[in-house]
């Protein structure tokens, strides 16, 4: 008699559960493929796993991003006009896979349906799965038209994350919450992408109203850039998403990354006081199970 090999947990769920039980939230930064040039992005994704980065979600470059706001826009531009490609993306992220410091970091694309069909679907997902992808986000997927993706995600081990926005009533966050396979990822405001300097109070309402529905963790992004973001929505979210700050910093930078380690470390540090905090009797939201 044959005894069937239990499976190991996912990165993407060991990462959750280790951020609950550590009582902090993620650190997720995102960074777009190409940008500021190709060669920069592994050591990007590498410096900021070792400065304390949980998860890392790598943006698939579109020319008509809806979601996305200037900022991110602009990176895509950029990344686009030095030959950044689907199959470019995918190379990264076995160039990325291929260092031992990387093997248990997590990876996300986060990309548009479009380019993601003119691959191919199944065979974009079947290269994804091959060189470690741990999940997906679709913007432009919402679930009521994803069953198809998100079957086909499941099928090979792959996480798919859907959007939920502020203004959306209870049952389509409990519909986000069931789709979504790990984790759904909650936007802070209803337009695009950028940075923000301050974090407007229904945003941790929303949150709150998130956290008494979903029975999978969740993430809060759009608009974060610094550690008061982290320790202000942290406390209410099972991780913390920045993307156009890493962006704007990286820009600017001669060395990305360390550019980029320096922004993620403090964010860490951040997730780390929100711990400390409830260790010692502080206020925080309760995190559901992983």
């Amino acid at each position: 008699m044959t005894t069937k090999k239990k499976e190991s947990p996912s990165r993407l769920a060991t990462a959750f559960l280790n951020g609950i039980c550590a009582g902090r939230p993620l650190i997720i930064p995102f960074v777009t493929a190409g940008f500021p040039d190709r060669e920069s992005t592994p050591e990007v994704v590498e410096a900021m796993g070792v400065a304390g980065a949980d998860v890392v979600e790598i943006g698939i470059p579109f020319s008509d991003p809806l979601a996305d706001g200037p900022t991110i826009q602009r990176s895509s531009e950029v990344a686009l006009e030095g030959g950044m490609t689907v199959p470019g993306v995918l190379e990264i992220v076995e160039s990325i896979r291929r260092n031992e410091a990387n093997c248990d970091l997590p990876i996300v694309l986060m990309g548009y349906f479009n380019p993601l069909l003119a691959y191919g679907l199944e065979r974009f997902l079947d290269d994804a799965k091959a060189i470690g992808v741990d999940g997906l986000i679709v913007p432009d997927v919402p679930p009521e038209e994803g069953r198809e993706y998100r079957a086909a995600c499941v099928e090979r081990d792959l996480s798919a994350t859907f959007l939920v926005a502020p203004n959306a009533p209870d049952e389509r966050i409990r519909l986000v919450d069931q789709f979504s396979t790990h984790f759904s990822y909650c936007v802070t405001v209803t337009g695009v992408t950028g940075a923000r300097s301050e974090v407007q109070g229904r945003t941790v309402e929303f949150l709150r109203r998130v956290r008494s529905l979903a029975l999978k963790p969740f993430v809060v992004g759009f608009g974060i850039k610094e550690a008061a973001h982290v320790l202000e929505l942290g406390r209410h979210a099972d991780g913390v998403v920045v993307g156009s700050a890493l962006i704007d910093v990286l820009s600017r930078a001669e060395d990305p990354a360390t550019a980029a380690a320096g922004l993620i470390a403090p964010l860490r540090a951040a997730a780390e006081m929100i711990a400390e905090d409830r260790e010692t009797g502080g206020v925080g939201d309760v995190h559901h199970e992983a």
